[in-house]
């Protein structure tokens, strides 16, 4: 309730300041500013890549419009599930137990399916003791925006190899990891994701249009983003370091987020073509690889292989499936959110308890 009433000040704020006369703060379509998207100020080291993804989460719920007492922001343990505390202020939120955030996830789906719901995990928490929560959470296709800030060490705990860690890959205080890695991207789509895209920390341009993208997409999306731990893990030999992130990246093509509006169609082309908007502005499409269809698993899996072989980042989005029921459809549960029903919906009378157990 108290999300609520913030809600409704600010945006009796912003009206009397518009009556007055003075120069009002650029708001939303829901007449709110940037600043009531933020949380509390980051704990984390200066640099590191979970702050640049914290910003750009407040970047697409304050242009989206998002109402922040209708999300529910999820995390585990780590320097990852620190992070939902740094942005949406105003939104219900739950810190889980280490690997666990799938299950809290998918309670307060069933019990509420209008929350938009937005889980944050790392590499830890995901890949190595989450990684059956993660795989059951992809394979029911739980609609929710599924967040992996993926640097390949336990930063929280002074930097010890995770999951994700290059297999080779030597670290200061760590020695050599000999263990093979597990790709976050190719787990998620063994497991069946309908939405599965890596981004790196530094595009933060890129980020945020698969965010939103993430957002609007009915089942579970899996964003890896690699996340460079600026203090175990930022030397130009790591995989996860803003230095080989920049000099090794390769967008599979170039995105944008088009808000749903009726249909845009348009005709096959060579090369480029510009596109005119329902907002008014336009777009250039540009075919960059003619070869990666989002649709096709197989190629998704290509692509990631190829990743590996020739050591490269490819970002983008790998695969969407806009067709699978989620977990919540295939449940056939109310219109109205079960949170919301009342007792006599939820509860037996005493006459259909009495014939029970008379049948007994």
């Amino acid at each position: 309730m108290r999300a609520k009433t913030k809600v409704a000040a600010a945006r009796a704020g912003t009206r009397a300041a518009s009556t007055r006369g003075a120069r009002s703060a650029k708001t939303n379509r829901i007449g709110l500013a940037k600043n009531s998207y933020k949380g509390r100020p980051s704990t984390l080291c200066k640099g590191c890549g979970h702050d640049s993804i914290s910003q750009r989460i407040v970047n697409i719920a304050w242009e989206m419009g998002l109402d922040q007492t209708q999300v529910v922001k999820l995390s585990g343990i780590g320097c990852s599930s620190k992070t939902p505390a740094y942005y949406l202020g105003w939104s219900h939120g739950f810190n889980s137990l280490h690997g666990r955030m799938p299950s809290v996830a998918t309670g307060a789906i069933i019990a509420n399916t209008a929350l938009q719901v937005i889980g944050v995990s790392g590499d830890g928490d995901t890949a190595s003791i989450g990684i059956g929560q993660f795989k059951h959470a992809v394979r029911r296709n739980l609609p929710m925006v599924y967040i992996v800030e993926n640097n390949g060490v336990y930063g929280l705990t002074k930097g010890q190899f995770s999951a994700t860690a290059d297999e080779g890959q030597s670290l200061k205080y760590q020695g050599v990891n000999e263990l093979p890695s597990l790709d976050i991207c190719m787990e998620a789509l063994t497991a069946n994701a309908t939405f599965v895209a890596r981004s790196f920390a530094g595009d933060p341009k890129q980020v945020e249009v698969l965010l939103k993208a993430a957002v609007n997409h009915r089942g579970i999306a899996v964003l890896d983003i690699i996340s460079p731990c600026v203090t175990f893990n930022n030397h130009d030999t790591s995989t996860k370091s803003y230095g080989f992130g920049r000099a090794n990246e390769i967008p599979l093509h170039e995105l944008n987020f088009v808000p749903e509006y009726e249909a845009i169609e348009i005709e096959d082309y060579e090369d480029e073509l510009e596109v005119n908007l329902h907002d008014g502005g336009r777009i250039i499409l540009k075919k960059l690889d003619p070869n990666h269809d989002p649709k096709d698993r197989d190629v998704a899996y290509a692509a990631i292989r190829r990743s590996h072989t020739e050591q490269k980042l490819i970002t983008g989005l790998l695969y969407i499936n806009e067709e699978e029921p989620t977990f919540t459809e295939l449940l056939n549960l109310t219109d109205t959110p079960l949170a919301q029903l009342p007792d006599d919906k939820l509860r037996p009378s005493r006459e259909a308890l009495a014939a029970v157990m008379a049948a007994l």
